[in-house]
């Protein structure tokens, strides 16, 4: 996998808004983590999306879903304090993590991920 996902970018792409197309093209190569699949129906729901249209939209997309393991949830949890002044989500920290562990950029419409460098390549999709 040469990318991982963000829930912001999977949002984008099902909501067809900026930047979908970019992040289209990662979505061959890439994957989201389970907790980001979470975020993302929960996302869904909380705009008023009926769950069998939430489901059919994820379900759709045709995305390649990594499990979160106990070694990447330790891992998300010591995190937080590199990530906590921008503000970064247990979603959001499970896609770095992931991405660190797969060597592969995440991808994001959060511009707050600009204001964190953990060695982990990121990639603002909008």
């Amino acid at each position: 996998m040469n990318s991982v996902l963000d829930a912001s970018a999977v949002l984008a792409l099902l909501l067809d808004e900026p930047g979908a197309a970019r992040i289209e093209a990662h979505l061959g190569s890439g994957c989201v983590s389970a907790v980001n699949v979470a975020e993302v129906i929960t996302k869904l729901m909380e705009k008023g999306f009926h769950r069998q249209q939430a489901l059919g939209l994820w379900s759709g997309l045709g995305a390649t879903v990594v499990d979160f393991t106990a070694e990447q949830a330790i891992e998300t949890g010591l995190l937080r304090p590199a990530t906590a002044a921008a503000g970064l989500s247990l979603g959001d920290r499970a896609c770095l993590t992931l991405a660190a562990r797969l060597g592969a950029t995440a991808l994001t419409t959060d511009r707050a991920w600009a204001r964190i460098n953990l060695g982990i390549a990121v990639e603002l999709v909008r």
